[in-house]
């Protein structure tokens, strides 16, 4: 007896935990994009790559100030030998031996330096330098925006394929409640011999195809839902239930924009018109090569050789100038290859720009079948609906057969579910098409980071 109950109370306790959890959860659209665009690797990706272009800018505008070095030296001498002449000794060319002088004592040396380089023209290598990196910062922002837009409409897809296959599963089971509650009253008629039973068996096969078809639709479920907890970063048990009350009641209020306002609002053709002026500015930078380098130069130098001499206050100003004549042969390549570089930014560019027209006009009529489509299905609804009465009272009073019942159930369902995809695909229709005009993000109202 005890062993019964231990055994009841680690069911009854295993029962509770698997409730909790199974527990759904509602997520509204809003909150799910928010949290998509916070958490997602993607998203952080692209983040991190606009943090590391606006280094790379800091660093070559850098580049524009003058270099300072500090060096110093200490050196230890060994058993040095030091030989001082005098001026007139330096310059006589007797060989008469002179009174031999005594070397003064050296063992060490220290010297210490400070450079300054100023640059003053590099062929304007600078300038179009820092003017490629700014437009490349530009260019992986607007890069960053496009991920984020992505990122959004993904989670727009998972929600409505979600709600598709849940509505799916709630059809499914209330039809094979139906089904099984016929095939109970087929038996008994079947028993009394008021049917036949091959009736009965074709209620048992539809019982089947019904099963097959829910264990279908709750393993899209659990599909649809892992893939969008594994986006929004949720705990591996968060079940997401989805509902209309979901989307935004405001969505349709959005206007979508016109194909020139949609082409400036993209950001993935934004980035590749920034990726151009870069390319641009490449081209003047390679051809900087061609220029001579003119510099600003200041220097200090401090010496002290033991016992021998200290040099203080030694300060040198000057100009350098540095030219590369090798470059007059060797640098056209380098604008050949920069040139052709911008050409294959550009083609991209254009091939862009005609992809994003035909997406405007898909999305666009894609949007418009759907409105369509959710007026035709929730008109065939009704229509199932009373043609399943219809002949359900005729078989009732004998004047339809079993065939005639069971397709007639089998369309009033597949109605319903029709009708369900059909309002889940209006509003998925719509944010694509906000999504393909570049106004996806801007719909939500979203704080960004």
């Amino acid at each position: 007896m005890k062993n019964n109950s231990a055994l009841f109370l680690i069911l009854f306790l295993f029962g509770i935990s698997s409730l909790k959890a199974q527990q759904k959860t509602s997520i509204s659209l809003h909150d799910a994009v928010q949290m998509a665009l916070e958490k997602s690797d993607e998203v952080g990706l692209a983040n991190a790559k606009s943090a590391t272009k606006s280094y790379e800018l800091q660093s070559v505008k850098d580049n524009q100030y003058p270099d300072f070095k500090v060096s110093g030296q200490y050196l230890r001498l060994t058993n040095a030998k030091v030989n001082l002449k005098s001026s007139e000794e330096a310059g006589t060319t007797s060989t008469t031996p002179t009174a031999e002088k005594k070397s003064p004592k050296v063992n060490q040396a220290i010297i210490g330096q400070a450079n300054l380089t100023m640059p003053i023209f590099s062929g304007f290598k600078l300038r179009n330098s820092i003017a490629a990196s700014e437009n490349l910062y530009q260019a992986e922002i607007a890069n960053a925006t496009y991920t984020k837009e992505e990122t959004a409409i993904r989670v727009i897809e998972y929600y409505a394929d979600l709600y598709k296959a849940q509505k799916a599963v709630e059809l499914l089971k209330e039809s094979l409640k139906r089904g099984e509650q016929r095939v109970t009253d087929f038996k008994g008629l079947e028993e009394n011999g008021i049917i036949a039973r091959n009736d009965l068996l074709k209620s048992q096969l539809q019982v089947s195809k019904i099963q097959l078809s829910l264990d279908e639709a709750n393993k899209n479920v659990k599909l649809i839902n892992y893939f969008l907890i594994t986006l929004l970063k949720l705990p591996s048990d968060t079940f997401i239930e989805v509902s209309p009350a979901n989307i935004d009641a405001n969505l349709f209020s959005n206007t979508p924009k016109t194909e020139s306002e949609a082409l400036q609002s993209r950001k993935d053709l934004q980035a590749l018109q920034l990726i151009s002026k870069a390319s641009q500015s490449n081209i003047k930078v390679a051809k900087a090569g061609y220029y001579p380098a003119l510099s600003l130069t200041a220097g200090y130098i401090a010496l002290d050789l033991q016992n021998v001499v200290t040099v203080e206050n030694a300060i040198n100003v000057g100009v350098g100038v540095s030219y590369n004549l090798s470059s007059i042969f060797k640098n056209g390549k380098e604008v050949k290859a920069a040139k052709s570089r911008a050409l294959e930014v550009e083609k991209q560019e254009a091939i862009l720009t005609d992809r994003i027209k035909s997406e405007i006009v898909s999305a666009q009529e894609e949007y418009n079948l759907s409105v369509k489509q959710d007026k035709v299905y929730s008109e065939a609804v009704e229509q199932a609906k009373e043609n399943y009465r219809i002949v359900k009272d005729k078989y009732d009073n004998g004047l339809s057969d079993t065939n005639d019942l069971l397709e007639a159930d089998v369309e009033q369902l597949g109605s319903q579910i029709n009708q369900a995809n059909a309002k889940a695909n209006v509003a998925l229709k719509y944010y694509e098409l906000l999504n393909t005009s570049g106004q996806l993000i801007q719909s939500f109202n979203l704080t960004q980071n």
